[in-house]
């Protein structure tokens, strides 16, 4: 295990929770797969839709295959609840595949931390839906003062 730490670290109140869902969004925003994998411990273990993903290595294979086919690949993510060592999110992102045809992806998140902060468990539930490219409300990076909510839908 790492011998740093990542803050913030737990128990997450509710502006550390903010901060460590702000990090994790503006990481993933990056579509760097080595800087993502770099908060999660090195045997971390994910589900994502339906995929099983173990470890630093498999985390930035996986993130490599998704960002060749979600193309500018923008995204949100929101604190939805925190205790001790968990945050769970809700997020949208908006991509386009290589036809040019744009997505808006929904979904939710549950995160488990270990004592330094860096993430041991990531569950992810997300749906897809069509979107014409005149619809898209995500065209990068939050702004460092943006503190706007995901609309519902």
């Amino acid at each position: 295990m790492d011998t740093d730490t990542r803050p913030p670290v737990p128990p997450f109140d509710e502006a550390s929770a903010e901060r460590k869902v702000r990090a994790a969004e503006d990481a993933w925003n990056s579509r760097d797969p080595e800087r993502v994998a770099g908060a999660y411990t090195p045997d971390s273990v994910w589900r994502n839709r339906s995929e099983f993903v173990e470890g630093r290595d498999q985390i930035v294979e996986f993130l490599r295959a998704k960002w060749e086919r979600e193309l500018d690949y923008a995204l949100r993510k929101e604190l939805w609840a925190f205790h001790d060592n968990r945050i769970a999110v809700r997020f949208h992102y908006e991509w386009h595949d290589a036809d040019g045809q744009w997505f808006r992806s929904y979904g939710n998140e549950n995160w488990e931390f270990d004592d330094a902060g860096y993430m041991r468990r990531r569950e992810a539930s997300i749906n897809d839906v069509a979107i014409a490219a005149s619809e898209r409300r995500i065209h990068g990076p939050r702004a460092e003062d943006d503190t706007s909510g995901l609309p519902l839908r």
